[in-house]
């Protein structure tokens, strides 16, 4: 099969019009998300000589998103998208220029804490863009199940290049330029985004209006999908911290980069793959299934670390990271399919925010692990966090099945 005949699914995607001028601009609006942090790392490190500090601010930043964005995402459905999207991103990037100002000025560290807190009121706009792409295609769900592929891939690209971006902006030109250049980027995007307002989804200003028949089952499941995004969330920050530590024990720190960015690599191509491919069974089932191949696959990298060095690591983490994106695409598909079309923002929300929660608890148990137990001992955690994720979504699967 050509190259042109593998893309032909990805190209009537974009048939519709508006589609590419609303993709472009949530894309430059995405992209800062994997930039901010480590900006935000880099600048106040060199600013004030910490790198608990920094990572201390970067943590309240993450804590007030996590409280902050489900609120934001419940405006956008019952508002509009770019009603609440513009003022939201236009807010968050005057938060990140206040936290330049403050580190530039060497303000108390109390405002450092308070400028990147402002911060939370950034837009989820991968979730705005899914959303989009659920209402242009509502009728459609082969359409729906590329769409949720090509935004996993997005995701991916965005989150091997921002770091990259930042990284080279904050030390070929100033410790302040990875920010400032993320912050334009944020509210550049987001107008952008905002202005097709011909794909946008319509507001419901009563969520509970529009939850149609059947929804109270489908929002009974929706916690366990939750509860699995959390796990997941642990694998993806259990394996990048201490990927990061087992390349450094090896001499090699500056490689854990390369590493990673071939984990998600492996997890782009994926899911570009698997959105050529056509949803079968139901979409729990499709969900379990591709959380207990992320769980088989996770079992990799513990064996490939104690038997040799990156070499081995290396094409452990790429298997390892081709089963992610499934996962990804099948869950925020059940999280489409299973709340209510005036809160599908508010949900895909809170499935990130599970996301990010997931993240820093495993971020936190391997950093403890590494410690304590070794480098090697350490890849046990982003295995039992994957099988908790499967075990999970598998008895969510079989309720499903005894309550139909």
């Amino acid at each position: 099969m050509t190259a042109l005949a593998l893309a032909a699914p990805y190209r009537r995607l974009f048939a519709l019009p508006g589609t590419r001028a609303f993709t472009t601009g949530n894309l430059l609006a995405r992209l800062p998300m994997g930039m901010f942090g480590v900006s935000a790392v880099v600048m106040i490190a060199a600013g004030y000589g910490s790198y608990a500090l920094a990572g201390a601010v970067t943590a309240t930043g993450l804590a007030a998103t996590a409280v902050v964005a489900p609120w934001t995402a419940r405006l956008t459905d019952r508002l509009g998208q770019a009603r609440v999207a513009v003022p939201a991103a236009g807010l968050a990037a005057l938060g990140s220029l206040a936290l330049v100002v403050c580190v530039r000025l060497h303000a108390p560290v109390w405002t450092l804490f308070a400028a990147y807190a402002a911060t939370a009121t950034t837009p989820n706009t991968g979730g705005m863009a899914r959303a989009r792409w659920a209402h242009l295609y509502r009728d459609d769900e082969r359409a729906r199940h590329v769409a949720n592929s090509f935004e996993q891939a997005a995701d991916e690209v965005c989150f091997m290049l921002g770091p990259v971006l930042a990284a080279f902006l904050c030390t070929a030109l100033f410790p302040e330029a990875g920010t400032l250049t993320g912050a334009l980027l944020l509210f550049g995007g987001i107008l952008l985004f905002a202005a097709q307002r011909g794909t946008e989804p319509p507001p419901v200003p009563r969520p509970g209006a529009a939850a149609g028949p059947g929804a109270g089952a489908g929002r009974a499941a929706v916690p366990a999908v939750l509860l699995t995004f959390l796990a997941t969330g642990a694998v993806f920050g259990a394996l990048e911290v201490t990927t990061i530590a087992f390349a450094d024990a090896q001499g090699h720190r500056g490689a854990a980069g390369a590493v990673l960015a071939l984990q998600a690599a492996g997890s782009c191509a994926a899911g570009l793959l698997y959105g050529l491919r056509r949803p079968r069974g139901t979409a729990g089932g499709r969900f379990a299934a591709s959380v207990a191949l992320m769980a088989a696959l996770m079992l990799g990298p513990l064996p490939a670390a104690a038997l040799g060095g990156l070499w081995l690591l290396a094409p452990a983490l790429l298997l390892a990271g081709m089963a992610t994106a499934p996962t990804m695409i099948n869950g925020m598909a059940l999280i489409q399919r299973r709340v209510p079309p005036g809160r599908l923002n508010e949900g895909m929300t809170l499935a990130v925010t599970a996301l990010l929660g997931g993240i820093a608890a495993g971020s936190f148990a391997a950093g403890s692990v590494v410690e304590h137990r070794g480098v090697v001992a350490a890849y046990a955690i982003p295995a039992v966090a994957a099988a908790t994720a499967a075990l999970v979504s598998a008895a969510s699967l079989r309720q499903a099945r005894r309550r139909a």
